[in-house]
């Protein structure tokens, strides 16, 4: 995860597609919908038990991307058809409500296991640095195919990577000029999102008083940042203080506060069902 608490993804996203190799693609083009989600990019070595009594994870609810390719469409439909296999031989022996161990089993017997095994040190060495990240990634899946002696393992959760704002350089982005970049409000409104009025609020606080005295102060606000959706804003009181507010309703349902709050006080729970973004051309 990255470290300074001034990065905004979605200004990073905007300044991405000036590049003159993506500008090109895009320009006179017109924007017609807008979407955020965080992946989950842990891979292999992230991976949680993926059976319960009566259930299953399949796909990207249990993290079955491969983060090298950026691919796990093929990853969700194998782990489904496996979990189907599971359940379906559950069923003809009169089983009900225990666990499908045959799922997890026959993922490590899959060339769905080999491909993720072989890309497995993906996201570390890429948390090195571009060019360590790229070299020994290159020396890894392009010369030995992924077989190799060593394994990288996680050792911070993403929560745990930003630094002070102390410690790091602000990032000021250019404005939006509404043909090739956007700002955040203008986007959401075409994700279509929408939560039904006078609903209990979908994120909460464990402790109200955490944006302000540790979050703002230490960090410099960061949730007013990476959140794609504007949901979070430091506002100013009457009094000059400091508060923030929760526009829930702006909420686009991508995770990225559950993931990335340094705090780890920022709860999201399930809206009321049916809320949430629509989208029809994405």
């Amino acid at each position: 995860g990255y470290t300074n608490p001034y990065l905004s993804p979605f200004e990073e996203f905007q300044r991405y597609k000036t590049h003159p190799s993506i500008r090109a693609f895009l320009e006179g083009g017109k924007r017609v919908s807008y979407g955020a989600r965080a992946i989950t990019a842990g891979g292999l070595l992230s991976l949680p038990k993926t059976v319960f009594p009566g259930g299953a994870l399949i796909g990207d609810d249990a993290g079955f991307l491969n983060a090298s390719r950026i691919k796990g469409s093929h990853a969700a439909i194998k782990t489904g058809m496996l979990a189907a296999d599971a359940a379906f031989d559950a069923v003809q022996a009169g089983r009900q409500s225990d666990e499908l161990n045959a799922y997890p089993d026959a993922f490590k017997q899959s060339w769905l296991y080999t491909e993720l095994y072989r890309a497995r040190n993906f996201k570390q060495w890429m948390a090195k640095g571009l060019y360590l990240g790229t070299l020994m990634v290159g020396l890894e899946q392009k010369v030995m195919g992924g077989n190799v002696p060593w394994t990288l393992h996680h050792k911070h959760a993403d929560h745990e990577m930003l630094k002070p704002a102390s410690q790091c350089e602000p990032i000021e982005y250019p404005k939006p000029d509404g043909k090739l970049t956007f700002d955040r409000l203008s986007s959401v409104f075409i994700s279509n999102t929408n939560h039904e009025e006078n609903q209990p609020a979908h994120l909460t606080l464990k402790d109200a008083n955490v944006p302000v005295n540790v979050n703002l102060r230490t960090y410099a606000g960061p949730e007013g940042r990476f959140c794609p959706a504007a949901v979070y804003e430091f506002v100013k009181n009457d009094d000059g203080s400091d508060r923030l507010v929760i526009n829930a309703q702006n909420c686009v349902h991508c995770k990225t506060c559950d993931i990335k709050d340094p705090t780890q006080n920022i709860v999201w729970v399930t809206p009321e069902g049916g809320g949430g973004p629509n989208y029809p051309n994405m």
